[in-house]
């Protein structure tokens, strides 16, 4: 008989592992043919452990560098590189700040400098300068109405390209002459390049119309100096090379080797997940069911692996976030079934406003909230996940991992 939960956690670290940025970065940068002028700039909540990786790759190939990541993500000094902490999810001064500082490092490169770019989630609301017009408390408002407005991430990202300096290829267009290398750990589903940071070095493929369509969607009304700050987009740039050095495909693909090397027939059902959470967690448990009662879609002993990124819709008070919610939601379609575990934890090793990463729960969770008088159905309509799986041990912590690549959610089944 497995050992389903140690199993599963070996899969989350082993996987994780397989995509920090230090190690990707490394890789990427020893297949490439670089010259002596290199300039960096690091973007998103990895930048820090990206620079240094870098750093101590390129050493003082290195002419200069700015790293600019989110509060309480720098890890300290790097010898020849300026570190800024901006803020996240919304711009501030500081934002403004470091990338205009960038922006003075590069904007007078010549063809035989080359920038190596490197970059990862939350890099959109990071890295950013407004167009001229917009002031930076224009461009906050903005922002949480944007967020606020039921627009998808696609969405917003589009309107925030029309109205930056940076964005949307714009940053590339600065650079030239030069030459970039841009590095990507990618945190949007289908590694959609113009969405990842709102691709400040990739051709943008929206455009002024698509912005008036989003406005009119989702009826914003904008003030007069916004509305007149739009500006469209390059749609090509021919001194960029891009890769994907890290992403959600390539975890899941690590945990169905890692799975395989633990005795489990493996498939990736998806690395697309998009939907609200609480429906993906049962789901998943039809699915778990299907397996145990039919040995379909994969015979036992198994693992059906996902990625992806769930949302959560806020009716209550609790304390949670959308890993959490989808597995104590799991759990409910798999009561009373022995050897199934379902898991699902983000890999930057945060769920929304806690410390913890996601969720583990098997047939015996809801009996084990039941013995605790904690009632299921009233833990998720309060949005109180965190509650009930800290409970029972249900939550999974791995502490801020430095990296940031969406969810991965898995089901254990043994025979």
């Amino acid at each position: 008989m497995k050992n389903l939960r140690e199993d599963a956690f070996r899969i989350i670290k082993s996987s994780i592992d397989s995509v920090l940025p230090e190690r990707a970065v490394e890789e990427q940068l020893a297949s490439l043919n670089l010259g002596e002028n290199i300039y960096l700039v690091a973007i998103g909540k990895a930048a820090w452990r990206m620079a240094k990786a870098a750093k101590e790759s390129l050493k003082d190939k290195i002419k200069e560098g700015i790293v600019i990541t989110k509060y309480g993500h720098s890890l300290g000094y790097i010898e020849g590189l300026q570190i800024y902490e901006t803020g996240h999810p919304i711009p501030d001064e500081n934002t403004i700040k470091a990338t205009k500082t960038v922006i003075d490092m590069i904007k007078n490169l010549d063809e035989d400098d080359e920038v190596i770019f490197l970059v990862s989630g939350g890099g959109s609301s990071l890295f950013e300068l407004p167009n001229d017009g917009v002031k930076l408390e224009d461009l906050q408002k903005l922002n949480d109405v944007l967020l606020k407005s039921g627009a998808n991430i696609i969405e917003i990202n589009t309107v925030r390209k029309h109205l930056s300096q940076v964005k949307g290829g714009k940053f590339a267009k600065i650079v030239e002459p030069a030459k970039i290398y841009s590095l990507i750990l990618s945190d949007v589903l289908g590694d959609r390049l113009d969405s990842i940071a709102s691709g400040p070095a990739f051709p943008d493929s929206t455009t002024l119309e698509d912005v008036e369509n989003i406005l009119n969607k989702y009826n914003l009304d904008l003030p007069e100096n916004i509305l007149q700050a739009f500006t469209e987009t390059p749609k090509s740039l021919n001194n960029v090379e891009t890769y994907i050095i890290g992403s959600v495909t390539k975890v899941c693909e690590n945990a169905q080797q890692i799975a395989e090397k633990l005795g489990y027939n493996s498939i990736i059902l998806t690395t697309t997940l998009d939907c609200e959470a609480k429906e993906a967690g049962l789901f998943l448990a039809s699915i778990a069911r299907e397996i145990k009662e039919k040995d379909r879609p994969v015979n036992k002993p198994c693992a059906v692996i996902l990625g992806g990124e769930t949302v959560v819709k806020v009716q209550g008070k609790g304390s949670g976030g959308r890993n959490q919610e989808l597995a104590l939601s799991a759990a409910r379609g798999i009561c009373n079934y022995e050897g199934v575990i379902i898991a699902s934890v983000g890999t930057d090793g945060t769920d929304g406003p806690t410390d913890a990463a996601g969720g583990i729960v098997d047939g015996q969770t809801l009996n084990r909230l039941k013995e605790k008088n904690i009632d299921i159905e009233s833990v998720l309509k309060n949005n109180d996940s965190y509650m009930a799986l800290q409970a029972i041990d249900g939550l999974i912590k791995t502490g801020p991992t430095g990296t940031n690549v969406n969810d991965l959610i898995f089901i254990l089944c043994d025979s």
